[in-house]
């Protein structure tokens, strides 16, 4: 009886020894497809434009980036220069704001301050939409591209 716990016929049965002078096969020719890279290195692939955007809070509502002291969100009315749209606001540091000079909590945090810390909060996206169709007919054209 055989000392291995299993009986199947495995890697253990032929012994594995490696022959010094056997010369390798060539190489497969390969497949028609994606064609191996070149000496000058990794094709840079083709990404789409990105730009920094600021938001509101609240709506999400694209707005300029020199936020005025006084200025609103056209569409829902918040406060532009508050805690809220801050790069530095922060529900889980303290007094809110991942700034540690402050010293006293400021509240509201969706109403108008005069923090001299305040940076509005951007955000990089993708530019991925494209010019859309002038007519109904270039629209159903472009389907079938």
């Amino acid at each position: 009886m055989s000392d291995r716990k299993y009986r199947q016929r495995g890697y253990q049965d032929e012994p594995r020894e490696r022959q010094p002078n056997t010369p390798k096969a060539p190489p497969a020719e390969r497949a028609p497809g994606r064609p191996l890279q070149d000496a000058s290195g990794p094709r840079t692939p083709n990404l789409m434009a990105s730009h920094e955007v600021f938001r509101c809070a609240r709506c999400g509502n694209r707005l300029a980036v020199p936020v005025e002291p006084d200025a609103r969100c056209s569409r829902c009315g918040v406060d532009l220069h508050s805690c809220i749209q801050c790069v530095s606001f922060d529900t889980s540091a303290r007094f809110e704001c991942a700034q540690t000079t402050l010293t006293a909590r400021v509240t509201p945090k969706d109403g108008p301050n005069t923090c001299r810390l305040f940076a509005p909060r951007t955000t990089i996206e993708r530019q991925t939409g494209t010019q859309g169709p002038t007519s109904a007919r270039q629209a159903f054209d472009d389907l079938f591209k």
